[in-house]
């Protein structure tokens, strides 16, 4: 099994793409709260992700009108906070990603070029 555990390297790495992997997996999703967003970046291969680091984010988010978000009673337990996209924060994924998508190629050629040599 591979290890899923995360360093403070890539800790952060991760602190770099973050936002935007969380405006992209609401995207595909449609909307989340804040259990199952950690369980999907995890799934995505962006594991060790903590609640204390996610949360605030999403609120930021939010307060940035970059999300929405909404309570709502829970089905047997406590409520929940969902988080949805925005049309500002469709925007702002539809713009910022392919420019990260370019600055995630051009690092990997960098470093493959290290790695190689």
């Amino acid at each position: 099994m591979a290890d899923r555990t995360i360093s403070g390297r890539q800790a952060q790495w991760l602190r770099g793409v973050l936002d935007l992997a969380v405006l992209a997996l609401l995207a595909e999703g449609g909307e989340g709260y804040g259990y199952t967003l950690l369980q999907r970046l995890a799934e995505a291969g962006l594991p060790g992700m903590k609640a204390g680091t996610l949360y605030p984010l999403l609120n930021r988010l939010a307060a940035d009108g970059l999300l929405s978000a909404e309570w709502r009673a829970g089905e047997g337990g406590p409520g929940r906070k969902f988080f949805a996209l925005t049309d500002e924060g469709r925007a702002a994924l539809a713009e910022q990603g392919p420019k990260w998508v370019e600055f995630a190629k051009n690092s990997i050629s960098v470093v493959e070029r290290g790695v190689q040599s």
